[in-house]
């Protein structure tokens, strides 16, 4: 029973640190511009969403295309989009993980805004791609 127990938590430590290993290409790809390592780990019809607030006070929830986003992404100069994360928590159940990663996002070597990115992960073909991606933005509490 205990080997058991022990095989089981080797297992999701590998699975975890492969999830890890997908959410870092995303943002080492975003620090590079390259719009090739931003695509390569998402799922075919990923969702990308961020909660906002409008002018009018009232919370919204805007989605963007993974493809539009790779492609700004490529636009940007090499170091422009600095997303810094730190991975606070995942789960990982078979093949779905939960990631939950607080970040101050800096863009061209200034402050632009902090918040939280929660992903969501399937593996497909023994590989982690990122199905869905929801964040918060803001300028406050930004510890």
């Amino acid at each position: 029973m205990l080997s058991s127990c022990i095989a089981a938590s080797a297992f999701a430590q590998q699975d975890g640190d492969a999830v890890k290993k997908t959410i870092q290409i995303l943002f080492d790809g975003m620090r590079n511009a390259d719009s090739n390592a931003v695509l390569s780990v998402f799922a075919p019809n990923a969702i990308m969403q961020t909660i906002a607030v409008n002018k009018d006070g009232k919370t919204i929830v805007g989605q963007n295309q993974v493809a539009n986003f790779a492609s700004y992404i490529g636009k940007q100069s090499k170091g422009a989009a600095d997303e810094q994360i730190v991975f606070d928590n995942i789960k990982v159940d078979g093949d779905l993980a939960v990631v939950w990663t607080p970040y101050r996002f800096v863009y061209n070597g200034k402050f632009s805004h902090c918040g939280v990115n929660s992903f969501t992960l399937v593996k497909m073909n023994g590989d982690w791609k990122i199905n869905y991606l929801i964040d918060t933005r803001r300028k406050e509490n930004c510890n």
